[in-house]
């Protein structure tokens, strides 16, 4: 392909932008409002999860850290819920993120004196307490609190989306 002659290219050149815009449209930001439901579904799973690893730590003290990472992305996007949601929601991560710091400091310094410290249950029961309030949330504005199934499309493959 001879690239001195622009005439000859427009069209390849014409389709790469195309192209380009093509992606830019469908992978553009949705609107806040359908994002609430996505937030609310994320935490909630990093709640279950937290939740599932409370459990096992309170039978076996594992090295297994909480997860945060929802929390730490979407923690000042949270005020369309309940203040009770937002509060139970605020402490149960905030006490998951200290244990993270504790379970740390216990594999830096190779001693599990740090993970005495911490009161698996009193998580359990702010995480439970976090998990109603989000799958009430989720029925009230959604109407069911599990994830919707995403349908494949034609042009997934093509746009990256799978």
């Amino acid at each position: 392909m001879d690239f001195g002659n622009i005439s000859e290219n427009l069209p390849f050149i014409v389709a790469i932008i195309a192209l380009v815009f093509f992606q830019y449209v469908l992978r553009r930001r949705r609107p806040a409002e359908a994002a609430h439901p996505d937030i609310v579904q994320d935490l909630l799973s990093e709640v279950r999860l937290n939740l599932r690893l409370a459990d096992i730590f309170t039978v076996d003290q594992h090295n297994k850290k909480f997860m945060t990472t929802s929390w730490q992305l979407n923690r000042n996007k949270l005020d369309f819920l309940s203040q009770p949601t937002q509060v139970s929601v605020s402490d149960a991560f905030t006490m998951a993120m200290d244990f993270n710091q504790q379970i740390s400091s216990a594999k830096k310094f190779k001693s599990t004196s740090y993970l005495m410290s911490i009161d698996a249950g009193k998580l359990k029961s702010v995480l439970t307490k976090s998990q109603e309030g989000l799958e009430a949330w989720l029925n009230s504005e959604v109407g069911t609190t599990e994830p919707e199934k995403k349908v494949p499309g034609v042009f997934d493959d093509f746009t990256g989306a799978r």
